[in-house]
Formats: structure tokens, C-alpha cells, sequence
């Protein structure tokens, strides 16, 4: 099966990180921390320095963003003490919202200077689109999963972000009618990399997209003229992109 249609790879670049890696923070220090909101600030600030910067994330547009955004407020209230954890946590529908470093890196990937229209698939609790909308002009995100695509359309729209707009569907197919799309970010992973979101995206725009089955790489490409170019980045684990991609893998296409 060709994951990569039409896409010349690049070999894999060093990875930095797995996404089911964790360095996660002690129980005793977790322990040792306060709950107001100031200490929620506290524990970002110390997210972003020693999850994210320190592993070689220097995107300042990206750095902002993770330090801006309440990740707490994007996972459920019972398992908010480890909202700022280097680890995914469960958001129910056995979907997941990913490790912070995961997050940065893919918004360092896309490349964004600040006016872009973004395309995500893959809402799950809405934090990933929330990190985007601090970032760019315009986000559009599609969630297959409906009661997890509510959730996160009422989470955003209580925080302001009126630049992300939240579609309950399947995102194989891409949002159409917004394309063309600067950057797509994907999180969930198909078996190969599904056409219509390369049709999609505009020409020197990126998707990043992890990408497999059982052994899955997180994928960088990048449109030209001529076509795509592909780079492998680092082994990831995300959920597997159900939908029209499973149907899709599970007859062989």
C-alpha cells in the first residue's frame, strides 16, 4: 500500500520525541502545586520551557501560543491536575488530546507566519485549533465524533475565538469550499495520506498528517508546482482516523 501518492520522501529526519513517549511531571511535585488560575500560568510557562522549547521547539509564534492557550479548560475537570503533563490524556470517545510537545511541533511544522486560513482534522477537545487561532487569520476544523465536536465548539466560542470554526463530520474529504487551505493539520492517523486534503492545500503550503497503522510516522509535506515533498519527522501513536479512511484501508484502496 502507498502512503505516499505522488510525493517524493525526504529520509527521516532525527526525532526529538514520540508522542507516546512521556517525561511526565512527579506525583510529589504535581502534588506540591497550588490550583488557582495564577498557578495554571505557572505550570504553561513551565510546559513551554522544559516540554517544548528545551526539546528544540523555537517557533516564537508557536511559543506564544502554548504559553496563551488554558489547556486545562480543554480536558475533563476530573483530570485537569495533569492538564500541563508531559502525556495525551483521555477526552472520552476513546479520542485523546495530544501531548503538548506534539502539539507545538506540528504548529512549528506548518510553517505559519500569522495570516493564514488553517484546516484541522481531527477537533477532539478543541485545544490543537485553539493553539492554531492564536496563530493565524482563520481556522477550519472538522471533528467526526459529535458529541466531542459540540464540547469543543462551546469551550472556544466561551474563550472568544471566533477565527475557529467547528464542523461535526467526516474530514477525509477536506472542507471544500474554504480551500484552498495555507496549511492542513491532521490528528488522527490514516494508513495513506488522504488526496482530497493535498487537492486542498494551497501551493507552498504544508500538511502535517501522522501516518500508518500499527507503526505510524508523523509526516511533513509540502506542495509545489510539481507536485509534494514528503519528510518523515519522528515515530508518533495518535487514535486511527476513522470514517471514509478506515472504509478505505479495510477494502485495500
Amino acid at each position: 500500500m502507498r502512503r505516499f501518492p505522488a510525493i517524493i520522501l525526504i529520509g527521516a529526519v532525527v526525532a526529538l520525541a514520540c508522542c507516546s513517549v512521556s517525561c511526565a511531571t512527579s506525583a510529589d511535585d504535581a502534588a506540591e502545586r497550588p490550583v488557582g488560575a495564577d498557578a495554571y500560568a505557572v505550570q504553561r510557562d513551565a510546559m513551554v520551557e522544559r516540554q517544548i522549547r528545551e526539546r528544540g521547539v523555537t517557533d516564537p509564534l508557536v511559543l506564544q501560543a502554548m504559553r496563551a492557550v488554558p489547556r486545562h479548560l480543554f480536558v475533563p475537570e476530573e483530570i485537569r491536575g495533569y492538564a500541563y503533563y508531559d502525556q495525551p490524556l483521555p477526552i472520552g470517545y476513546e479520542q485523546t488530546i495530544s501531548q503538548p510537545f506534539i502539539v507545538a511541533l506540528m504548529t512549528e511544522l506548518a510553517g505559519l507566519e500569522g495570516w493564514e486560513s488553517v484546516l484541522e482534522i481531527g477537533t477532539g477537545s478543541g485545544y490543537q485549533a485553539a493553539v492554531l487561532g492564536e496563530i493565524v487569520a482563520t481556522v477550519y476544523t472538522i471533528e467526526i465524533v459529535e458529541p466531542l465536536a459540540d464540547r469543543a465548539r462551546a469551550t472556544l466560542e466561551g474563550l472568544g475565538y471566533e477565527n475557529v470554526h467547528v464542523k461535526y463530520g467526516d474530514g477525509y474529504r477536506g472542507w471544500p469550499e474554504h480551500a484552498p487551505f495555507d496549511a492542513v493539520i491532521v490528528t488522527a492517523a490514516p494508513e495513506e495520506v488522504p488526496e482530497p486534503l493535498l487537492e486542498q492545500l494551497a501551493v507552498g503550503g504544508r500538511l502535517v498528517i501522522p501516518v500508518g497503522g500499527a507503526y505510524q510516522e508523523l509526516v511533513q509535506i509540502t506542495k509545489t508546482e510539481d507536485g509534494a515533498i514528503a519528510r518523515e519527522i519522528i515515530p508518533v501513536r495518535f487514535v486511527p482516523m476513522t470514517g471514509e479512511a478506515q472504509e478505505r484501508a479495510r477494502d485495500g484502496e
